[in-house]
């Protein structure tokens, strides 16, 4: 039983960040950079809550701009953001898009990854054409790949559960969407905050 539920969780398809990877990485790194500097140069009179807050703003940076994912399994659509992962049943997406989010409604709530998403002006322009009617094609922009590609395996996923989008049977499918708290950054973001609390103190 185990084996099967590994098999269910195993990534098919991976989505990768449009948007955010440059900006985390020169922010941890500049957070990185503050924190050792301020440690190495405690003796000269470096202040203590820089450090502190360095370590606060590169935790933070990389919890919400390095951490989040987004994937498929052959049952899910899984968005790994800074303090959950959010596990949605492809049958049970009601609808979907990609503006400067992506946004998903499913068990009649609203779920938003910021791993892919459009520039402003691209999510305007977006509004006036359907990507659900749209057929993928090379050269397309990524995020209009990613949007065909989930409603894609939405679709395969209704068709093979026999519900259409918005229908009392879809409603009522078991175990539509499953949460998991992300100890890990919560924790992390926690100890730096207590960290930054504690060096005002000294």
């Amino acid at each position: 039983m185990a084996r099967v539920q590994d098999d269910r969780d195993a990534v098919l398809e991976r989505f990768h960040p449009t948007s955010g990877q440059v900006t985390g990485w020169l922010t941890l790194a500049l957070a990185v950079a503050v924190a050792v500097g301020g440690v190495l140069y405690r003796d000269e009179g470096f202040p203590l809550w820089v450090v502190g807050a360095a370590l606060l703003v590169g935790v933070l940076a990389w919890a919400a701009m390095l951490r989040p994912a987004l994937w498929v399994t052959s049952d899910h659509l899984v968005m790994r953001n800074l303090a959950e992962t959010v596990h949605i049943r492809l049958a049970a997406v009601e609808e979907l898009a990609v503006r400067q989010v992506l946004a998903v409604r499913a068990a009649d709530r609203r779920w938003v990854s910021t791993v892919v998403g459009r520039t402003w002006r691209g999510a305007l322009q977006s509004r006036h054409g359907s990507a659900d009617q749209a057929e993928p094609r090379e050269g397309m922009p990524y995020a209009d790949f990613v949007e065909n590609r989930i409603y894609e395996l939405v679709d395969d996923a209704r068709t093979a559960a026999g519900v259409r989008a918005g229908s009392k049977e879809q409603l009522a499918l078991p175990d539509a969407v499953r949460r998991e708290r992300a100890w890990l950054p919560i924790g992390l973001i926690a100890a730096a905050a207590v960290v930054l609390v504690v060096s005002f103190l000294l």
